[in-house]
Formats: C-alpha cells, sequence, structure tokens
C-alpha cells in the first residue's frame, strides 16, 4: 500500500526486556529501514545511528541536539565533543575517529587509583570493557606497569560510544598519563590499534583522521608507522609513526 499510494507507513510496536522490537523482531525484517537513538539522559547530544538499511549504507551515524526549536543537527561535531576539554591534565588525550566516513575527534579520558578492595575495577564508558581489560594487560606486561593494583576508568567524553580498534592507543596513553600523572599535550592527537605484542597497527582512512585533526588546529600526530609509511597527502602538522607502545611513551613521557 506505502509503495502503491506512495505515502509513509509508521509501525508502532514494542520494545522487549532484551532490547528486540516485538520478540523475534518482527518488525525490524517488515521495514527497509531501522534506525536508533543513542545518548544519555544527562547527555545533550544524541547519536542517530542506522541499525538496517537496504538502501545505502549502515557505517553513518548523525549528531543532534536538543534546543528549544526542537531537535537540530550538529554540524561539527568534533568541535562540539571537545568543547568543554581540560587542557594538560592527566589522563585526558583526544583521539580522531570515524563513524562511517566522518571523522569524529573525541576526548578520552582515564582514571588509575590505588585500589583498597582485593580485587581492582575495570570500568569503561562508551568503550569495549573487554579491551579495557585486554589493553591493561598490555601496559603491565609490555611496559612494565602496574596496573593489577589499580582501579581503572575509562570514559568516552561526550555521551558518543566508540567501537573501532583505533581507540586503543589512545586508551593506552591515558592510561599511562594518568599512572605516571603526566599530562599528554593538548596540541597532540594520536589512533591506532595495539596487538597483544605490545605493537600499533595501522588503522583505516589515516588522511581523513589527519585532515580533521589538521582543520582543528591541532600540531601533532602520532599514528602507527605502517600507516605514516602510506600517507600520499601532505599536511600542515607534525605526523610521527611509531611501531610499539613503548615508542609512543617514550615520545610522550622522556621529557
Amino acid at each position: 500500500m506505502a509503495k502503491k499510494e506512495n505515502i509513509s507507513v509508521v509501525l508502532v510496536g514494542h520494545v522487549t526486556k532484551e532490547g528486540h522490537l516485538a520478540g523475534p523482531k518482527i518488525l525490524e525484517h517488515m521495514v527497509d529501514t531501522v534506525l536508533y537513538f543513542e545518548g544519555e539522559g544527562s547527555h545533550a547530544f544524541r547519536i542517530l545511528r542506522t541499525q538496517k538499511n537496504r538502501f545505502g549504507s549502515t557505517n553513518e551515524i548523525g549528531v543532534f541536539e536538543m534546543k528549544e526549536e526542537g531537535l537540530v543537527q550538529v554540524a561539527n561535531p568534533s568541535e562540539i565533543f571537545l568543547a568543554e576539554r581540560p587542557l594538560d591534565v592527566p589522563g585526558s588525550v583526544v583521539v580522531p575517529t570515524m563513524e562511517g566516513t566522518r571523522p569524529i575527534l573525541v576526548e578520552v579520558q582515564a582514571l588509575v587509583s590505588p585500589t583498597n578492595l582485593g580485587t581492582a575495577r575495570r570500568t569503561a564508558i562508551g568503550a569495549d570493557p573487554q579491551r579495557l581489560a585486554l589493553l591493561c594487560a598490555v601496559l603491565e606486561k609490555k611496559a612494565n606497569m602496574d596496573m593489577y593494583g589499580h582501579d581503572i576508568f575509562l570514559n568516552v567524553a561526550g555521551g558518543i560510544r566508540v567501537d573501532e580498534p583505533a581507540l586503543d592507543l589512545a586508551v593506552i596513553c591515558a592510561l599511562a598519563s594518568s599512572l605516571l600523572e603526566r599530562p599528554i599535550s593538548s596540541t597532540t592527537v594520536l589512533c591506532g590499534e595495539v596487538g597483544l605484542a605490545g605493537e600499533v597497527r595501522a588503522a583505516g582512512q589515516m588522511e581523513m583522521r589527519v585532515s580533521e585533526a589538521e582543520r582543528l588546529g591541532f600540531q601533532r600526530f602520532l599514528m602507527p608507522k605502517a600507516n605514516l609509511d602510506r600517507l600520499h597527502a601532505s599536511f600542515n602538522i607534525d605526523i610521527q609513526g611509531v611501531s610499539t607502545i613503548q615508542d609512543v611513551l617514550q615520545v610522550l613521557f622522556s621529557h
């Protein structure tokens, strides 16, 4: 009927305790596109994420802000997410993430504090808790940092969730910064995947990440050496390649 009459049809269903639409996702199978609004009530921003799209990509997102006139699109989400970022404080670092084809710079915050309990806590908001536990083990083993005796809290500021592996290097550096009480320069951004051997692996769409960082006025970009070797465009930003987490910690904290 909708196609024949050239009209839109709104289907109203319920969400089960498991988070599924109408039990076995009956409604999702009936429609062409499924969109989710994400975000905590305490945050002004909402992320519109595509769960299903028969006619296009599911890797794109939209960022919106609720104002008096209603829900308004955020044209430059990187600037919004970094607007309240504290400068030159331990445990804070900026990472260029990718949401589909859109680069978004977000702040990663870490707090490492000695534990008073028998088992140290590992809490992640906006990132994968299992990935956090893995990266703590890598820091302990490969960088000789005492993570076992500390409670660790990780937060991606602004209420956004980041699932890509390129977040790894920022998490490693934020944890080290908090543990050592050494701030990372507010003009530095970094990204890259970290393996179990402590190696820093390449991330995708690096030129778009560098362009966004340069546009926002950052002066130094730390990236996997494999990505640096494949860069073709020229940028007015200091770009340094690192191969291991020891390399990046040496660059950030040797002075």
